[in-house]
C-alpha cells in the first residue's frame, strides 16, 4: 500500500468524527444549521422580506414562510442569473446547475454558492471515501485514479461572471486540486458536449490509466464499458483495470443494472456504494454495503423538512421537522440550503428506514415519472408530446402508458409506450418521430440521453386494441372517475400486466 494512500487515509478519515457527531446528535445538528442559515441570510432581500432576524424558533420559521417550488423562486433566480446579488443568499452566486424543467420551463437553473460547493458537494465527496475506508480497511483507491462519469458536461457562460451547466460539469470545473489530480479523464475530455466523440476520447484516454474506482450514473458507465470491451476484446473490466475495487453510483435506480454490472465486473474485490445527490444538494450515502438504504447527511448545509405523501395534494400542506418523521412512511423532501433555496420542494419522496441514525431510501418522485436513465420524464412532458403528435398526424389517442426498457447486452435502453388509439395515424413511424421530437423540445435531460441513441433509443410503441385499458382497469377494480390509467412508471409492472392482459 503506497505512501499516497496512507496520507489520503489519514486525511479522509478525519471526516468520520464529523459524521459521528451528526449521527449521535441529529436534531441538535439540524437546529444549529437552521439558525446558521437564517443568520447568514438576514440581510438578503429574501431575509428582509420574511423578517429572518426574528425567526429564532422553528415554529416561527415554519409559520413565516410558505413552501416554495421552482416556479415561485424563479423570478429571484432569474435576477441572480442576470448578475444581481444578495437576493436569496448573502455570498455571490455565479454558478447554476442546469436540470430538467418544470411544466413551464424546459430546464431549471439551480443556484450553487461557494458554501454549497465546499460544505455540501465536496464535503459529501470526502465522506463517501471516508465511509468506504472505514468499512474496507485494506482499501487503496488513491493509489490509482477515479473515473468520473456524468451526463452532458458542457459549461456555458451566462454573462461576464456567471456560468451554468449540468451539476457534474460545474463540479468538475470547481474541483479542489487534490481531487482534480486523482480523477480521469482530463478536464478537456470530461467537459466535451458531443457524447459520441467524448466516449471514444474517454475510452482511449483512460484505457492505460490505473483506475481503482468509478463514479457516475449507471447509464453512461454501461456505454463506456461496452465501448472498452469492443476496443480490447475483453469481457471483464478487471482484465482492463486489475485494481478496480469500487463503483459509486446514483441518479437512477441501480436495481435494473445490478446483474449487468456483476457480469461486466467479475471480481471478489469489487464494492458498490449508492449515493443520493441532486442539483439542489447531496442528501445521502450508503454507509453499509449490506444494507439497501443510505445514511442521511445532516450537516451539509441543508435544513430538512418533510411533507407526508398523503398530504401532498392538500391546498397548504404542513411540513414537519426531522424529529416528527416515522419509520416506513413516505415523505416529500423540503429543503432550505446554503445557496438560498428556502423551504423548497425538491420533488423527491423518501422513506425512513432508521432514526438512530437516520437512514433513508428514495421511493420516487412526487408525480408519475420515468427516470431510468437520468431523463426525468414527467407526465406533463408525455401528455404534451402525445397531444402534439396527435394533432400533427390527425389521430386520437384514447389512453396510454409508458415504462423503461433497461440496458441489456444487446443494446441501449428505451421507453416502451402502450397506446390505444380511437383512430390511429396513417403512419405510426411518423407519429413516433413527432412524439420523440416534441419530448426533446420539452425536456433537456431527455434530449441529452437521446443524443445519437447512445443511452436512450427511439421510443418503442405498441398499438393496443380498443377497450384494452378499460378492461384492464375493470379487472383491477379501478373503474370510476377517481381512478386513472398510470401514464408513466419507473418500473415495468403496469406495462407487463397490460401486455399480458392483451394476450389473454
Amino acid at each position: 500500500m503506497g505512501l499516497m494512500n496512507n496520507i489520503f487515509r489519514w486525511f479522509i478519515i478525519d471526516r468520520l468524527a464529523d459524521i459521528e457527531r451528526f449521527m449521535e446528535s441529529p436534531l441538535a445538528t439540524q437546529e444549529f444549521l437552521r439558525r446558521q442559515l437564517i443568520t447568514a441570510a438576514e440581510e438578503t432581500e429574501w431575509g428582509k422580506k420574511y423578517n429572518f432576524s426574528n425567526l429564532r424558533r422553528y415554529e416561527d420559521f415554519q409559520k413565516a414562510m410558505p413552501i416554495q417550488d421552482y416556479n415561485s423562486l424563479k423570478p429571484y433566480i432569474d435576477r441572480i442569473m442576470r448578475g444581481e446579488q444578495n437576493v436569496l443568499w448573502h455570498s455571490p452566486i455565479t454558478w447554476f446547475a442546469k436540470s430538467s424543467g418544470t411544466t413551464e420551463d424546459k430546464s431549471k437553473f439551480i443556484p450553487v454558492s461557494y458554501e454549497a460547493f465546499q460544505e455540501c458537494h465536496f464535503r459529501a465527496g470526502k465522506d463517501m471515501y471516508a465511509l468506504y475506508y472505514q468499512t474496507n480497511p485494506e482499501a487503496n483507491v488513491i493509489d490509482g485514479k477515479a473515473l468520473v462519469m456524468g451526463g452532458s458536461q458542457q459549461v456555458n457562460q451566462l454573462n461576464q461572471n456567471s456560468h451554468y451547466g449540468d451539476l457534474s460539469a460545474i463540479l468538475t470545473q470547481n474541483l479542489p486540486i487534490w481531487a482534480e489530480v486523482k480523477r480521469a479523464p482530463e478536464r478537456s475530455i470530461a467537459l466535451m458536449d458531443d457524447w459520441e466523440k467524448k466516449i471514444e476520447k474517454m475510452a482511449n484516454s483512460v484505457l492505460k490509466e490505473n483506475i481503482t474506482n468509478i463514479v457516475g450514473v449507471p447509464t453512461w458507465t454501461v456505454v463506456l464499458i461496452k465501448y472498452l470491451f469492443e476496443m480490447t476484446g475483453k469481457d471483464n473490466l478487471v482484465d482492463i483495470w486489475p485494481n478496480l475495487q469500487l463503483y459509486i453510483h446514483g441518479g437512477v435506480s441501480f436495481s435494473p443494472y445490478h446483474e449487468l454490472f456483476h457480469k461486466y465486473i467479475r471480481s471478489s474485490n469489487m464494492h458498490y456504494m449508492e449515493t443520493y445527490n441532486a442539483s439542489e444538494g447531496f442528501f445521502g450515502i450508503q454507509d453499509d454495503e449490506n444494507r439497501d438504504d443510505m445514511l442521511f447527511l445532516l450537516n451539509h448545509g441543508i435544513f430538512y423538512e418533510f411533507i407526508p405523501i398523503d398530504k401532498m395534494d392538500d391546498e397548504n400542506p404542513e411540513a414537519i421537522p426531522l424529529e416528527d418523521v416515522k419509520l416506513g412512511h413516505s415523505y416529500a423532501i423540503i429543503i432550505s440550503t446554503n445557496s438560498g433555496l428556502w423551504r423548497y420542494k425538491v420533488g423527491d419522496t423518501i422513506r425512513f428506514t432508521s432514526t438512530s441514525p437516520y437512514r433513508i431510501q428514495v421511493t420516487g418522485r412526487t408525480t408519475h415519472y420515468i427516470n431510468a436513465f437520468g431523463e426525468e420524464l414527467v407526465v406533463d412532458n408525455a401528455e404534451k408530446a402525445i397531444a402534439y403528435a396527435s394533432v400533427k398526424h390527425h389521430c386520437t389517442v384514447q389512453d396510454f402508458t409508458a415504462a423503461p426498457v433497461y440496458f441489456s447486452e444487446k443494446g441501449s435502453g428505451a421507453h416502451e409506450w402502450l397506446i390505444e388509439f380511437e383512430n390511429p395515424p396513417e403512419n405510426i413511424e411518423a407519429f413516433i418521430n413527432s412524439m420523440d421530437e416534441k419530448l426533446k423540445q420539452l425536456n433537456s435531460d431527455y434530449e441529452a440521453k437521446r443524443h445519437r441513441n447512445i443511452a436512450l433509443g427511439m421510443p418503442i410503441v405498441h398499438q393496443l386494441p380498443k377497450g384494452t385499458f378499460y378492461n384492464w382497469m375493470k379487472k383491477r377494480g379501478k373503474l370510476g372517475g377517481q381512478n386513472k390509467v398510470p401514464r408513466l412508471a419507473n418500473h415495468r409492472k403496469f406495462v407487463e400486466e397490460i401486455m399480458d392482459f392483451g394476450r389473454e
